[in-house]
């Protein structure tokens, strides 16, 4: 029974010492959602990299308990390489000055992280994504001023800590939407100068969410010509979810309505929130997506994403969403972003494997795996 709907690339050819291991590496990204890491599916598709995120404001409850820095920390003991990203959500209030009580306790709250992680993850990441989490009119030099002052204190712990050949490599935090003019401003300026002058950086981080693959190019074409030679990007997110969002409000293919007796008339965000409800048979849901011609002509996306990365040469890794995650299946509506539609394991729309582990999404498996070897 169908569930409700009876109405039930290339190599690279520059690298900075040390970041061999590196090179134009693929990975599984988790964001906040260490719960969701299991090793089975990881090793099922080959990865060795894992990426996840921890909100700065979260220390207070304690850094070392914190399930983000145990994940990681446990990841990085079983010989997984990891990325560890620094989050500082800012959407209610502009940047602490210096000299504050908001600013000191921000400092706090880096220096009860960074005996934890410095010299144990690959890389660490300094922001997540600073322009989209903070308020519009924020996105001035007081957003600059923040992040490198935080960036220069982890550079001297660093220092003071770990030693010249330190493991822990420093990135800046993801740029967003550089295809779009307005994104491009005297801040987003800065921080690319401050990334080229500062020696102990490695380069910067993007995160080209866009609605069609072409737009990425934008990005690669604003950071690699602001940034010196021998530095690298990374790319802890991507994806076409701005396409999969024009889509959900759209008729469900005739084909998949009258397979599974589903109204004709039905959007595709109803066929995913009644997934979700009762998750589907395999064979159902792969249907629902390879019956869809917005998501099967595109389901060589991150292959051909990748291969673009890879072609600069300067890729150091980049990540891509691995597994469906509650905060992308909460309220699902016509108006939620289908974040879920990037997943390489679809362990929300789609009944577990008998194992207890998540399915995987037709589409991106085969592409994942073969980006191992290469």
């Amino acid at each position: 029974m169908p569930g409700k709907w009876i109405w039930a690339a290339g190599a690279a050819t520059m690298m900075h010492p040390g970041a061999a291991a590196a090179q134009g590496a693929l990975g599984a990204n988790f964001n906040e959602h260490f719960e969701d890491v299991d090793y089975r599916e990881i090793d099922d598709a080959g990865a060795k990299w894992i990426r996840l995120f921890l909100p700065m404001p979260q220390v207070d409850r304690g850094a070392a308990e914190h399930g983000a820095i145990r994940t990681t920390l446990e990841a990085s003991a079983r010989g997984y390489k990891t990325i560890f990203t620094l989050k500082w959500p800012q959407t209610d209030r502009d940047f602490a000055k210096a000299g504050s009580a908001e600013f000191a306790r921000e400092l706090a709250r880096l220096d009860a992280v960074l005996p934890l992680v410095m010299g144990k993850v690959d890389i660490l990441v300094i922001g997540n994504e600073p322009y989209f989490e903070t308020r519009e009119q924020d996105r001035d030099l007081d957003l600059n001023a923040f992040y490198e002052t935080m960036a220069g204190r982890i550079i001297a712990y660093r220092k003071a800590n770990c030693g010249g050949e330190c493991k822990t490599k420093l990135y800046m935090g993801a740029l967003n939407r550089l295809d779009l003019k307005k994104n491009i401003t005297p801040s987003t300026e800065r921080w690319l100068a401050y990334v080229k002058a500062t020696p102990e950086i490695e380069g910067v981080n993007i995160h080209p969410h866009v609605p069609r693959i072409e737009l990425s190019k934008a990005f690669l074409d604003y950071i690699l010509p602001r940034m010196r030679p021998e530095q690298t990007f990374i790319v802890t997110e991507f994806s076409l979810v701005g396409w999969w969002q024009q889509n959900l409000t759209k008729p469900v293919a005739p084909a998949f309505a009258d397979k599974y007796q589903a109204p004709r008339n039905a959007q595709n965000w109803q066929i995913i929130k009644a997934a979700l409800e009762t998750p589907f048979p395999k064979a159902q849901w792969d249907d629902f997506l390879r019956m869809s011609p917005w998501f099967e002509n595109r389901k060589h996306y991150l292959a051909n994403q990748m291969k673009m990365f890879r072609d600069t040469g300067r890729l150091a890794v980049a990540t891509y969403g691995f597994k469906q995650g509650s905060s992308m299946s909460n309220n699902f509506g016509p108006k939620k972003t289908p974040w879920l539609l990037n997943s390489v394991y679809a362990g929300r729309t789609i009944r577990p494997n008998p194992d207890g582990t998540a399915a995987f999404n037709y589409a991106w498996i085969d592409d994942f795996r073969r980006m191992q070897a290469k």
